[in-house]
């Protein structure tokens, strides 16, 4: 019987089961990732040479028709490369899961550039299946002046500190690698410094006061998308001899977002403004400044480059520029919703299972991590289903077998608790109830039923005993006429041998008379 039950339970399970299955479940898919071959790439004006990128299948199917485009921003200014690389762009005929190949775009410094960082952005798409996808990624690339190319880089009495280049950490105790505004290795955060020129143009000497960015801090710690917080960038005059003034700093974030329509910077100023200024650092001295920023409500949960323009004077007046930028992590909350339960049969006895099935629709921008569910409750057995991961814009169902262990006073209810880690391993809980009834097993019910039911029948077993009696009596009945019987023929036999004797005496009396 409690086999059958079972089995009845697992067909209705599975029913069920194909019934609320979506038909195409939803998944998380992108496009090819792509990230710059060297760790630092420097082009001298007009200097000529390839531009190596590695493009690599991080999914978990082969991909096919993989192009990758460069982009050219409409903005010469922003744009450091001759335009007559426009249209280049490059394709790879698949790549399976895991695998990378190496792509050389051939890019020419245009004769103009000045000593700065450029973003060049990368468009690439691909076929997966029967489904199209895209992504874009930047690389960053170091371009240095004509009549600087042959100079190295001199500093104040900080020697060797925040060279054109270096990156410094940032209070976090993150390190930048040279690709600001992609997807970083680390998750802390960074601070880079480029060399200050002149604003006319002019080579720097030994003599000029750099300005540079030590380090950040934001409140608040862990800035959320969608979320204002406030960040506080720490500078340092490293001249030893030379004060700065009249300082104007001037703070730019990337442009995100894929269609136009919604494209705005991932950080915007509270107040509106993005200017700040400062009247002066003296010489050796340190200052912070702060602004109220708004993290966009849809980025990626990544780092965030935000550029810092500097323009400032010494105490003769001689104007300068300057830039440097900072690499501030994003964190996305996770948002992810259940499915209705699937509970089949909504009753059962001790000891038999009911299937429990509901689905877990991830609708953030993160990926949920080695995702369990726990069902608990009185009157059943803990059981734990692994889930595994869960991408975003994706779902997953979770089916579990629960079996009852002692009776509950109508429809119990029960706790399933969801658990799941982020990136860095922490670990979320969530719960959900739902109602399960558990009543007594049936089989010994009837047996304890039978029981009762003979027990009830007056107390005494009467026909047993009465059927014993009259077997009894029957054969002490039959006992005692076989003995009379036998007693009868025994009397019938003497008298028959009395008979006989006086017979024979008689006989012999008449024989002895003359």
């Amino acid at each position: 019987m409690k086999g059958s039950k079972k089995l009845l339970a697992g067909i209705l399970g599975l029913a069920l089961m194909l019934g609320v299955m979506p038909a195409n479940p939803a998944r998380a898919a992108e496009g090819p990732g792509i990230r710059a071959k060297e760790e630092s790439i420097v082009y001298e004006a007009g200097e000529k040479k390839d531009l190596k990128v590695l493009v690599a299948n991080t999914g978990q199917e082969e991909m096919n028709a993989i192009t990758v485009k460069p982009v050219t921003d409409t903005k010469l200014k922003n744009y450091p490369f001759a335009v007559s690389n426009r249209e280049e762009k490059k394709e790879i005929d698949s790549l399976k899961p895991g695998e990378e190949k190496e792509l050389a775009f051939s890019f020419q410094a245009r004769d103009d550039v000045k000593d700065k960082y450029y973003k060049i952005q990368f468009q690439c798409s691909a076929v997966q299946g029967e489904e199209a996808l895209e992504s874009s990624a930047e690389i960053v690339v170091q371009t240095k002046a004509a009549e600087k190319a042959a100079e190295q880089p001199q500093g104040g009495q900080s020697g060797q500190e925040n060279q054109p280049g270096q990156a410094t950490g940032g209070e976090n105790g993150g390190t930048v690698s040279e690709n600001l505004g992609t997807a970083y290795s680390y998750d802390d955060g960074g601070v880079y410094n480029s060399e200050p020129m002149s604003s006319g143009g002019g080579s720097t000497t030994a003599s000029v006061p750099r300005v540079i960015v030590t380090g950040f801090s934001t409140d608040p710690a862990e800035v959320r998308a969608g979320s204002n917080f406030k960040l506080t960038l720490h500078l340092k005059n490293t001249s030893g001899s030379t004060r700065v003034q009249n300082m104007l700093f001037d703070l730019n974030a990337p442009t995100e977002g894929s269609e136009e329509a919604t494209a705005a910077p991932a950080f915007l100023p509270v107040s509106g403004s993005s200017s700040i200024y400062l009247d002066q650092i003296p010489a050796g001295g340190t200052k912070d400044i702060s602004i109220d920023l708004n993290a966009k409500g849809d980025l990626v949960q990544k780092p965030y480059s935000i550029q810092v323009s500097m323009k400032y004077e010494d105490s003769a007046a001689t104007q300068y520029e300057s830039e440097s930028a900072v690499s501030i992590p994003v964190k996305q909350d996770p948002r992810f919703e259940f499915g209705e339960f699937q509970i089949s049969p909504s009753s059962i006895s001790v000891g038999e299972e009911a299937n429990v099935m509901c689905d877990l629709y991830n609708l953030g921008r993160i990926k949920l991590y080695n995702v369990k569910a726990e069902f608990s409750g009185e009157g059943i057995k803990t059981e734990t289903v692994f889930v595994g991961n869960v991408e975003s814009g994706s779902s997953a169902t979770i089916d579990a077998m629960i079996e009852g262990e002692s009776v509950t006073a109508g429809p119990g209810t029960m706790k399933m608790t969801l658990s799941y880690e982020d990136e860095s391993g922490t670990v979320s809980t969530t719960e959900q109830t739902f109602e399960l009834e558990v009543t007594e097993d049936m089989a010994m019910t009837d047996m304890a039923m039978t029981d009762y039911e003979i027990e009830d029948q007056g107390g005494f077993p009467v026909l047993p005993v009465g059927i014993a009696v009259i077997l009894a009596a029957g054969a002490a009945v039959t006992a005692i006429l076989y003995r009379r019987k036998k007693k009868k023929r025994i009397m019938e036999e003497e008298e028959m041998i009395h008979e006989f004797d006086g017979l024979a005496e008689d006989e012999s009396g008449e024989s002895e008379t003359p």
